[in-house]
């Protein structure tokens, strides 16, 4: 069952004037006149959850380290948060920069944001300070605190459990050419009796100091699913498998598995392909026994895609959401890119105004396995494509919101967003397809944002001696690392 999301997205903006909170910074005794407004934004809402961003204006002169200080009144607790570090000591809120935004000039402004729950009632703060200074919307020296610290401190960092930030640096930027290092392969079958060719479509997402790696097994009688855990890679290669066809998945047909967490929902989504585009839900990404039985998207294939899809197959579903709607992208073999939108509300149902995203008449330029990624203030497009030399690659694109319109960015042969002429191997070249995978995300949330300073990204590569039947070839998960960040 999935909590019920207030579908209206209250927006509760609030600038204050507001007093200094327990625990706040103080000034020194030579610290110019300052003075700040703060804008406090509800962007989204749901039964027992909320997304709220936080804007600090800085009116008076420069700061360099900034501490914003503010109360809940009704028992709100932040759970996740972004472009800050927020701690939290009963109803006391204390958020600290990060090191790409520490600075603020004279009139500039600086932005976080964070997720929360609340019980009851969800009113805005009435009250916040910028380093001890009451943001009162104009400058003033700041009355000495007369509020006694709190029985407890907060803590100087987050407890484990807290997830990492899920938006990335604004600094820093994606090159026009990229260029990555791979050492050998990391994952591959196990010799356990289920003699499993290939592992293949890994999605991966980085969660409570664990790397959480789901992919596709590959034999000659067909496909399923399988999730292995780590906390480095290398231990990727002796971690333990556990098939999902051993959890309410079941067996049958599935493969290329998407994983994140749905915030609104509190629910990890795994979605994956069974002939149609089907997801399970779990409370607990570490319990691979708690995924829920398959769900379908759709009621069955959409009338666009059916009539493009030629002799091609409808694969690789993948899912993306901005602020306000959730994207399902699918291939269909033949040239075609596809995608449908609904609200964030109506997720994971209500997926309809399926369109042709992207398109290419020759079939193999756009072939499979599209990934989208928030970048910054844009997005990243990648889709698998076979090169004249028959080896898979991807091309990439990029586009100011998640429906286009998508410009070229490395998307050649020659320029290629990754393929083996722009990769440098550890030792012997173990693969010239760099095929299906995805990028290791700065977050693990529905946003799938990705920083551009530390790309790096788990795809699926083989033997080039091998050959055969498609579903018996012996593939295996490698790691490419960017090695021409422009951070």
């Amino acid at each position: 069952m999935h909590p019920t999301w207030k579908g209206r997205a209250a927006l509760l903006a609030a600038t204050a004037g507001l007093v200094a909170a327990a625990g706040a910074v103080t000034l020194p005794a030579n610290a110019a006149a300052a003075g700040c407004s703060v804008t406090y934004t509800v962007s989204s809402q749901w039964q027992d959850g909320f997304g709220a961003n936080v804007t600090v204006t800085n009116l008076g002169d420069p700061v360099d380290g900034w501490t914003l200080t503010w109360s809940f009144a009704a028992g709100q607790t932040v759970t996740q948060y972004w472009n800050a570090t927020i701690t939290q000591n009963g109803a006391q809120l204390r958020a600290v920069n990060v090191s790409y935004n520490a600075s603020i000039g004279s009139n500039a402004s600086v932005s976080f944001g964070f997720n929360g729950s609340w019980s009851g009632s969800n009113p805005a703060p009435t009250s916040f300070a910028l380093n001890g200074v009451t943001c009162t919307g104009g400058t003033g020296t700041p009355p000495p605190s007369t509020a006694p610290p709190p029985s407890t401190p907060p803590p100087s960092t987050p407890p484990p459990s807290t997830p990492p930030p899920t938006t990335p640096p604004p600094s820093g930027s994606l090159p026009s050419t990229f260029r990555w290092s791979s050492g050998g392969a990391l994952i591959g079958p196990k010799a356990d009796g289920r003699n499993i060719a290939g592992i293949k479509d890994p999605s991966v997402v980085y969660y409570n100091g664990r790397y959480h790696v789901f992919a596709s097994t590959a034999q000659s009688s067909g496909y399923n699913l399988v999730y292995t855990s780590f906390t480095d890679w290398p231990q990727a290669g002796s971690a333990p498998f556990y098939y999902l066809d051993q959890s309410p998945i079941g067996t049958g047909y599935r493969a290329a598995p998407q994983v994140f967490y749905f915030a609104p929902q509190r629910l990890w989504y795994l979605v994956y392909q069974t002939g149609n585009a089907s997801y399970s839900t779990n409370p607990d990404i570490g319990n691979p026994a708690g995924w829920s039985a398959p769900k379908h998207f759709y009621s069955g294939m959409p009338d666009i895609i059916r009539q493009n899809i030629g002799n091609g197959y409808w694969v690789d579903m993948w899912v993306i959401c901005d602020s306000g709607n959730c994207y399902l992208f699918s291939s269909d073999d033949n040239g075609h890119l596809y995608r449908s939108q609904t609200t964030l509300a109506q997720f994971p149902n209500g997926f309809t105004n399926t369109v042709i995203a992207m398109q290419d008449s020759n079939r193999n330029r756009l072939f499979e396995a599209a990934n989208v990624y928030r970048v910054g203030n844009q997005y990243l497009l990648l889709v698998e494509a076979i090169g004249g030399d028959g080896r898979r690659y991807f091309r990439s694109w990029t586009a100011p919101a998640v429906t286009g319109p998508w410009q070229p960015l490395a998307d050649s042969e020659s320029n290629p967003f990754a393929r083996a002429n722009n990769v440098t191997f550890t030792g012997t070249a173990w693969t010239r397809d760099i095929s299906h995978g995805e990028m290791i995300r700065s977050g693990y949330d529905q946003t799938l944002t990705i920083s551009p300073c530390n790309l790096r990204y788990l795809y699926q590569g083989l033997d080039p001696n091998a050959g055969g039947d498609y579903n018996g070839l012996p593939w295996r998960l490698g790691l490419l690392t960017q090695t021409n960040s422009t951070c």
